[in-house]
């Protein structure tokens, strides 16, 4: 056994088991139907899909050897890991729009738009990820071939580039937000006539929390975006998974980052394992735009 492969397992089976209770709590509360825990269920089933794909190509590869099943893994993983960034993009969207748009955001419009954005991200990913099923791999070219077989090198570059894009409008979307959260600060601290101690600390917060979040997407996607760029089919295979490995790593701070923290899921959770929830815990219910 590779080893490599055996951790790319653990850690499919580390993610798929932490967004399966995500997807598990979101489905179970009727009160988590707003748009933002939309976004959150869908980054959670992308997730979730992603741990399950990670284990599928570890028993596909060492259990049943077949050309047509190693592309249907791969194309599945591929849809995964990019509906995941894909509502990496969305959530970001809606945070900015929250607090963009704060006086219309919980409105039929909102709603329609964050379906939308769903569709479309679901849509695109769904397409990423049947380009190698249906051609688009080097089965039979293997001097097309990139630090990931079986995609072509024109794939990946695809893929890679996509990622790009999506990681420059997330940084400039948490730009604008650490903007607008300043703006606000300044603006409760004159209509105060100074500024607190408080309002520093909060907006220090929430500001070092965005940059976390980036921090934590881009350190773990960046090398292997660039690898797959730069890198040589020739080259030896314990570069593809050292980049790979760290990527993969993103789907399982996600349900940290993005679900546990927050309070009301926090409160569902105690429901549906405990049933020791005590009306007189009080959560206060979190927007899109508390980070």
């Amino acid at each position: 056994l590779n080893p490599w492969d055996v951790m790319l397992c653990v850690s499919g089976t580390a993610i798929a088991c932490e967004n399966a209770l995500v997807v598990a709590i979101i489905c179970y509360s009727p009160t988590l139907r707003t748009p933002m825990f939309v976004l959150v269920g869908s980054l959670a089933t992308a997730d979730l899909l992603a741990g399950l794909g990670l284990i599928l190509n570890f028993v596909f590869q060492y259990v049943i050897r077949s050309e047509t099943v190693s592309l249907l893994t791969v194309g599945f993983l591929v849809a995964s890991f990019a509906a995941s960034v894909s509502s990496l993009l969305a959530i970001t969207v809606d945070r900015y729009l929250s607090l963009y748009n704060a006086l219309t955001y919980y409105s039929e419009r909102t709603v329609l738009c964050i379906h939308t954005m769903l569709a479309g991200a679901w849509g695109v990913s769904l397409c990423l990820g049947l380009l190698p099923v249906l051609g688009w791999n080097c089965l039979h070219d293997h001097a097309a071939c990139s630090v990931v077989r079986p995609l072509t090198k024109s794939n990946v570059t695809l893929l890679s580039a996509s990622f790009f894009l999506i990681f420059l409008i997330m940084l400039h979307l948490y730009i604008e937000i650490c903007k607008i959260v300043c703006r606000h600060a300044h603006q409760i601290a004159l209509q105060q006539h100074f500024l607190t101690a408080s309002h520093y600390v909060t907006t220090k917060k929430g500001v070092s929390t965005l940059a976390i979040i980036l921090g934590t997407f881009g350190a773990s996607w960046l090398p292997f975006a660039i690898y797959c760029v730069v890198g040589d089919p020739d080259y030896p295979s314990v570069y593809t998974y050292a980049t790979l490995l760290p990527a993969t790593y993103n789907s399982m701070i996600n349900p940290i980052i993005y679900a546990y923290r927050n309070q009301e899921i926090q409160r569902s959770m105690w429901v549906l394992f405990c049933d020791c929830f005590q009306a007189k815990v009080s959560f206060r219910s979190r927007s899109p735009s508390d980070v």
